[in-house]
C-alpha cells in the first residue's frame, strides 16, 4: 500500500512537471516571437533613420542641431562647474595642457632648417647604431609610423634590425619591410615565433653597430633621439643611455595619457620600478659583458637587462627630453600591465635576480600601491647595531614627551639608546621630566650651555653617542611606523649609502617631507616635493610608494652611520639652523654615496611647534637675517651643484611649485 502511494505520488509530480515545461516553452515561444517582432522594428527604424539622415533637409539643419547640442553640452557644464567664470578657468586650463602636450609632441619636431643643420654636423666619432625591432603580427599602420620614424632620424648613420616571428596571417610585414627598399633596414624571417626575448635575440645576432638601442614594434622615435645620444656619447662617453617618454593613444602622438620626466640614474629607484624603460641605447662592450635577453623574464625582459647593463656601466646618462612616443593600444603593457599579467611575476624575477647578483640576501619584493610592477622591497637586516637617538630640546615637555613616548612606546627595534641634548630650558617642568626619564635604562640627558645651534647641538649630542648609526629627531615629532628604525636601517647598512630620510605628515596627513629637492623654492636653495599633498596621494608617477634617491633628507629625522657623519666633520656649525640638515646630505653624495627616502617610515611633525619657523617668522627680524645669511652661504658653498641642478629632479619642472608643474605651466603634473 506504501509503494503504491509511492508510485502514485511520482506520477503526480511528474505530470505537474510536464505541464511546467509546456507553460515555459510557450512564454519562451511567445517571447521568441516578440524579439523577432523587435528586431525587425529596429531593422524598419534604422531604415528610415538612414533615409533621414541623406535627406537634404537634415543635412541642410545640420548647423542648427550643431548649434544646439553645443548650448546643450554648455548648459550642462555651467550646471557641473557652477559658473561660467569656472568653467572658463576649466576650459583655459584644458588649452594649457593640450599646448603643453604639443610643445612635446609635433612642436617639438625640428624644422627643416635645424634637421638639415643636425644632419650635417660632422661628430668627433663616427658610430654606428644598432636599432634592435622584434616583429610580431604588428598592425601596418604602427608598423609603418615605427620604420618611418627611424628612417626620419637627423643622425643617419644607423641599422634597423628587424626579427619578424609573425603568423602566416601577418604576411604582410614581410611585404611592408621590403617595400622600404632601405640597405640600413636588415629584416630576418623567423621560422617560428621565438617569443620576445627570442626574437631580440636574433635582432642582437643581426646587429653590427657600436650601440645597439631597444625599440619596441607599435612606438615612435622623436627625429633628433639618434643625434642627441651622440651629442652625449661624444661629450661625455657615455655608454648607456636613456630619455624621458610619452604614452599616447590614438593617431597622433600629441593625444598623450602620460608625459614621464625621469631624474637621472638612480638605483634605487630602478630595483622598485622599471621607470628607465624607453629608449635605452648601450655600448656593444656592455652586451658582451652582460649577455642579450634572458627568456625566463619574458614580459619584463627590458627591466632585467636594464638592470644587469646599468650595473656594468661606467657613465650612465639621461636625456631630459621626451624623445620615446610608447603607443597605448588593446593588448599593450602600456595600457595595462594586467594585459600581460605574467610580466608581474617577470619582474619580481628580474629585480630578485638584480639583488642576488648584488649581494643581497633575505630580501622580499612586494608590489606597492601604486601599481603591480612597481615595488616595495624589504631588506633582511644584517645585524642588530646599536642605534643612537639624538633629539635636541629646550622646554616644550608636551612635545618632548609625546615624542620620547612614541619611541619607547611603538619602536618595534629594540636596539637603541635616546640622547636629548638640553638647550638652555628654562622652566621648573622640564627639568622635573628630566630626572623622571633620567631613570628610563634607554634615556640619557646631556646639557649644551651655548647659545641655540641646531649644528652644534647635534654634534655636541653625536659625541655622547655609543651607536653605530645616528638618528637626527626632532622634538616635534612623532612616531606613526612601528618599524620606523628597521626601515631606516635596511638602507642605511648598505655601503653605498649615506643619508635616510622618513616620511612626515602634519597632523592632518599631509606631506611635510617626501625628499629634498635642490635648488627648489623662492631662495633657490632647497625645498620639499609633493609638499601639502594628501596622505593618499600616489605622487608623481607613484614615487610616494618606494623608495627612492634623492639628494637630500630633513634632519627632522635622518639616520646615518656614526662613522660617515665623523668623516664628513657632522653637521655644518656655520649653518645655525637652516640648511645644515641639505648640507650634511651634500657632503656624503659628494663622497659618491646615495641618499635614499623611504616612505615606509612614518611620523608626524608638528614643524617648529619649539623654535617658531625662521622662513616666515616676520616678527623676528633678527632671525629673518640670519636665514638670509645661511641661504647666501649655502649658495656659495654649493654653486657648482645648485647650478648643475638636482640630479632626482626632471629640469622640465618647475622649482616654483614641489609638485612638479612644467616649466612655464601651471598645470601639476600629479593626480
Amino acid at each position: 500500500m506504501i509503494y503504491m502511494n509511492r508510485e502514485e505520488e511520482l506520477l503526480r509530480t511528474s505530470e505537474y512537471y510536464k505541464d511546467l515545461y509546456e507553460k515555459e516553452r510557450l512564454k519562451c515561444a511567445d517571447l521568441t516571437e516578440k524579439l523577432v517582432d523587435a528586431e525587425a522594428a529596429v531593422a524598419d527604424l534604422n531604415y528610415k533613420m538612414d533615409k533621414l539622415r541623406n535627406s537634404l533637409i537634415w543635412k541642410m539643419v545640420y548647423p542648427f542641431r550643431l548649434a544646439w547640442s553645443h548650448t546643450k553640452n554648455l548648459f550642462i557644464r555651467i550646471k557641473r562647474y557652477g559658473s561660467i567664470s569656472n568653467l572658463k578657468k576649466k576650459i583655459e586650463s584644458k588649452i594649457i595642457e593640450r599646448r603643453a602636450y604639443k610643445s612635446y609632441g609635433t612642436l617639438s619636431m625640428p624644422s627643416p632648417e635645424e634637421a638639415q643643420r643636425q644632419a650635417m654636423t660632422v661628430f668627433p666619432r663616427n658610430i654606428l647604431f644598432s636599432i634592435l625591432v622584434p616583429l610580431y603580427n604588428t598592425p601596418e599602420p604602427f608598423l609603418r609610423e615605427m620604420i618611418d620614424s627611424v628612417a626620419a632620424q637627423t643622425y643617419s648613420n644607423w641599422e634597423l634590425c628587424l626579427a619578424d616571428g609573425s603568423d602566416e596571417e601577418h604576411a604582410y610585414v614581410e611585404q611592408v619591410v621590403r617595400g622600404y627598399g632601405d640597405a640600413r633596414i636588415k629584416y630576418e624571417r623567423l621560422a617560428s615565433n621565438l617569443g620576445i626575448s627570442g626574437n631580440t635575440n636574433k635582432c642582437f645576432e643581426m646587429a653590427k653597430g657600436d650601440y645597439i638601442g631597444l625599440f619596441d614594434h607599435d612606438d615612435v622615435l622623436h627625429p633628433t633621439a639618434l643625434y642627441e645620444y651622440m651629442k652625449v656619447i661624444c661629450d661625455k662617453g657615455a655608454d648607456y643611455i636613456y630619455c624621458d617618454e610619452a604614452t599616447f593613444s590614438g593617431r597622433s602622438i600629441d593625444h598623450m595619457i602620460t608625459m614621464h620626466f625621469k631624474p637621472d640614474f638612480a638605483p634605487d629607484n630602478l630595483r622598485a620600478n622599471n621607470y628607465i624603460c624607453h629608449f635605452s641605447v648601450f655600448s656593444r662592450e656592455l652586451v658582451k659583458e652582460c649577455g642579450t635577453f634572458r627568456p625566463e623574464y619574458d614580459g619584463s625582459q627590458d627591466h632585467d637587462m636594464i638592470l644587469r647593463l646599468t650595473r656594468a656601466a661606467k657613465n650612465i646618462v639621461h636625456v631630459p627630453q621626451i624623445l620615446y612616443y610608447w603607443r597605448s593600444h588593446a593588448g599593450s603593457v602600456a595600457s595595462d600591465i594586467n594585459a600581460k599579467s605574467y610580466a608581474i611575476d617577470a619582474a619580481k624575477g628580474a629585480v630578485a635576480a638584480h639583488l642576488t647578483a648584488c649581494g643581497f640576501s633575505g630580501y622580499k619584493i612586494e608590489s606597492s600601491r601604486a601599481f603591480e610592477t612597481i615595488f616595495r622591497i624589504r631588506y633582511a637586516l644584517t645585524a642588530n647595531p646599536l642605534v643612537s637617538i639624538i633629539i635636541p630640546n629646550k622646554d616644550h615637555t608636551e612635545d618632548l614627551r609625546r615624542c620620547i613616548e612614541s619611541v619607547t612606546d611603538r619602536t618595534s627595534y629594540d636596539n637603541y639608546e635616546i640622547i636629548v641634548v638640553e638647550n638652555n630650558s628654562v622652566t621648573d617642568e622640564i627639568r622635573q621630566y628630566y630626572e623622571a626619564i633620567g631613570m628610563h635604562p634607554k634615556i640619557r640627558v646631556v646639557e649644551y650651555e651655548g647659545e641655540f645651534n641646531y649644528s652644534a647641538i647635534n654634534n655636541f649630542g653625536a659625541g655622547y653617542a655609543r651607536g653605530e648609526y645616528l638618528v637626527l629627531l626632532n622634538n616635534d615629532t612623532e612616531v606613526i611606523t612601528r618599524s620606523w628604525l628597521e626601515e631606516l636601517l635596511m638602507y642605511a647598512q648598505r655601503d653605498d649609502v649615506g643619508a635616510v630620510g622618513c616620511m612626515l605628515y602634519y597632523p592632518d596627513y599631509t606631506i611635510q617631507h617626501a625628499g629634498i629637492v635642490l635648488g627648489m623654492g623662492a631662495h633657490r636653495t632647497a625645498g620639499h616635493s609633493h609638499y601639502k599633498m594628501a596622505k593618499e596621494n600616489l605622487g608623481y608617477m607613484g614615487r610616494l610608494c618606494y623608495a627612492q634617491n634623492v639628494s637630500a633628507v630633513t634632519g627632522a629625522c635622518l639616520m646615518v652611520q656614526k662613522a660617515l657623519f665623523d668623516d664628513v666633520g657632522g653637521l655644518s656649525e656655520d649653518l645655525a639652523v637652516a640648511l645644515n640638515d641639505v648640507d650634511l646630505c651634500l657632503k656624503l653624495r659628494k663622497r659618491g654615496l646615495l641618499n635614499v627616502f623611504t616612505p615606509f617610515a612614518e611620523l608626524f611633525h608638528y614643524e617648529s611647534a619649539s623654535r617658531g619657523t625662521d622662513v616666515t617668522d616676520a616678527a623676528s627680524t633678527q632671525n629673518a637675517e640670519r636665514y638670509n645669511r645661511e641661504c647666501d652661504l649655502f649658495r656659495d658653498r654649493w654653486k657648482a651643484e645648485l647650478e648643475a641642478g638636482d640630479p632626482y629632479f626632471n629640469p622640465n619642472f618647475s622649482l616654483d611649485y614641489s609638485n612638479f608643474v612644467l616649466a612655464g605651466n601651471k598645470k601639476s603634473m600629479v593626480g
